[in-house]
């Protein structure tokens, strides 16, 4: 447990940091990131808030557990972060396929508040499907035009929500999709689950006569005008498996140069494996088009430490930003952990929190 002292000297450095959030841009020359007003450059450097400690998803204790909230949001502050991805999900937010739940809409708004008193941005992730059992029935029955249609009725309630916050740094469409490549109609939205999530989520079932790339262009096309008609300012991407680029084997067709035209930046989640980090700088090297690239989700999940901090000082040649993961236990707490897991997320965040200001300088 977080003492309260902690806790308090946590939220006064937090209100002090608040009067300095600007909007975000793109820089003149479509490379990097500024604050709008100053034109001082900006590099995500942040947090997946994706779950709690005990796994939850963020919807499952908002409601009564907001301390816990802000307890973590003054803590990742003090990591040295400027960016919190938040995940949220489409059955928490939707009632039916063109209404949105207030009450969803109304913590929202809170979250929104508590970034700006803190002085975080949000990764505003939407559309998740991460728990299988809280899809509603209907949004699977829907058809391939229908499912599009619900998900723009979302954003256009999310973005309406936000679109006066300078706390978000970007709305990210949806956490890794993939458009259906077969020529039999697909059975299942949700890619394989991992660690009780399903994470990669398809946007289409139905075989289609346009190519892979085509769909997911006009896919992110509707969704980015639903976006707009309720705000022109903020920043849209969306969040790519490495597997997206053209190669041998697995894709999602979303092909970075082909689809990115209504993408304000490029997102690609970036997981380096054990004695392949040059492989995945070439990955990385892969998605930079020519706009802002952010690593929206990187870990020591498949490496050793050492082979994840060298892919990471390495990326710098390529990556505007990174976003790695909190799951609400602070450092100290990991430090004094006894498994193995506990010493990775202890090294992870001792990285980040030594390494902030190197990463925000240019490379």
């Amino acid at each position: 447990m977080r003492s309260l002292a902690v806790i308090v000297c946590l939220w006064s450095t937090s209100y002090l940091q608040a009067a300095e959030l600007e909007w975000i841009q793109v820089s003149a020359d479509g490379k990097s990131f500024v604050t709008a007003e100053s034109q001082q450059r900006f590099v995500p450097w942040g947090f997946n808030y994706d779950h709690d400690r005990k796994s939850r998803l963020l919807e499952d204790y908002w409601d009564k557990e907001w301390q816990e909230i802000e307890a973590d949001f003054a803590e990742m502050k003090a990591l040295g972060a400027n960016v919190v991805r938040i995940h949220i999900q489409f059955g928490k937010f939707m009632s039916v396929p063109d209404q949105p739940r207030k009450e969803a809409l109304k913590k929202l708004g809170d979250l929104l508040e508590l970034a700006e008193q803190t002085g975080l941005y949000l990764d505003l992730t939407g559309l998740g499907c991460y728990h299988k059992q809280d899809v509603p029935a209907w949004y699977d029955a829907l058809s391939d035009q229908g499912r599009w249609e619900a998900q723009t009725h979302f954003w256009s309630a999310v973005a309406k929500r936000c679109a006066g916050s300078p706390a978000i740094f970007c709305y990210d469409l949806m956490n890794e999709p993939v458009v259906h490549g077969g020529k039999k109609k697909g059975t299942d939205w949700l890619g394989p689950g991992f660690a009780g999530k399903h994470f990669v989520q398809r946007i289409t079932l139905s075989p289609d006569e346009r190519t892979r790339p085509e769909i997911a262009a006009a896919w992110i096309k509707t969704l980015s005008q639903a976006i707009r008609e309720q705000d022109s300012k903020h920043l849209i991407t969306v969040g790519m498996v490495p597997w997206s680029l053209e190669r041998k084997g697995l894709q999602s067709g979303f092909v970075p140069e082909k689809v990115s035209a209504h993408l304000d930046f490029i997102c690609v989640h970036l997981y380096p494996e054990k004695g392949k980090v040059d492989e995945a700088i070439e990955t990385l090297k892969g998605f930079d088009i020519g706009k802002p690239l952010v690593i929206e989700e990187t870990f020591p999940l498949k490496s050793s430490p050492e082979e994840f901090e060298q892919f990471m000082l390495e990326s710098r040649k390529y990556a505007e930003g990174w976003i790695g993961f909190y799951w609400g236990q602070s450092l100290q707490e990991y430090q004094q952990g006894t498994t193995i897991s506990d010493a990775i997320m202890a090294r992870w965040l001792e990285f980040f929190k030594q390494n902030g200001s190197r990463f925000k300088e240019t490379p």
